[in-house]
């Protein structure tokens, strides 16, 4: 009888075997933006918090202190300016700026700015006595009595004083918090001076410091006047 032998399987002639399908694997879970931007953003308010409290530990604030260095140059001269008006009178003001900036559909705690500023200045009335001409200044034969036609007085530009004017809080959203650490904004200070400086300008026009610096010079004038010798001196403006 013939013996036939089964065929075998030779794995370096056949094929690779078919691998069984693997189970499907499970889809990761991706993290939605809108979770990623909140926890980033809570975790740089805690370091921003951390950073606040170590300052409060005995030792460390010196240790991480800042250190003031005047780098000024000096003052350079630009021009000269002569001046012939009268300051007969000045006015110093105070004024409180509260100062808010608010951005659209978004919440004062994440965006937003409120200021609140002290603002002390002083304002001058002058009058402006080198304009004169022949008719503004008559004197009679005598020279006992002269009549001197003067312009109104006016108002200077307010000088804010930085050794009185100080801020009293300033609050900040999150995203201005963190956009001061990467660079200032020089912008926002000017903005609330300007506001000050206006509202100092604005109370100077309504306090009658121009008819007090006419009456000051009309006084000086008059002194200046009678000591040389004249006893009926009038002063008009116009």
């Amino acid at each position: 009888m013939e013996r036939t032998d089964a065929p075998t399987e030779n794995p370096a002639t056949d094929g690779p075997r078919p691998v069984a399908p693997e189970a499907a694997r499970t889809p990761r879970r991706r993290v939605s933006l809108w979770i990623k931007i909140p926890g980033v953003l809570l975790a740089l308010l805690a370091v921003l918090l951390l950073g606040t409290r170590l300052f409060l530990i005995p030792g460390l604030g010196d240790l991480f202190g800042t250190e003031t260095k005047d780098r000024t140059g000096p003052a350079v001269l630009k021009s000269l300016q002569d001046m012939s008006n009268y300051e007969a009178a000045a006015g110093n003001f105070q004024v409180v700026v509260d100062l808010e900036k608010d951005a659209k559909l978004l919440p004062d705690a994440i965006r937003g700015t409120r200021t609140l500023y002290v603002g002390a200045g002083t304002v001058g009335a002058s009058v402006a006595m080198g304009g004169l001409g022949e008719g503004d200044v008559t004197v009679n034969e005598d020279r006992t009595a002269a009549t001197i036609r003067l312009p109104h007085a006016t108002l200077g530009k307010p000088a804010l004083d930085p050794d009185r004017s100080y801020a009293v809080s300033k609050q900040r959203g999150l995203l201005d918090r963190l956009g001061d650490f990467f660079s200032d904004n020089p912008n926002d200070e000017q903005a609330v001076h300007r506001l000050a400086a206006q509202r100092i300008g604005e109370a100077a026009k309504d306090s009658g410091l121009t008819a007090r610096a006419e009456k000051n010079t009309t006084g000086m004038l008059q002194g200046l006047l009678r000591s040389l010798g004249f006893t009926d001196v009038t002063v008009l403006y116009k």
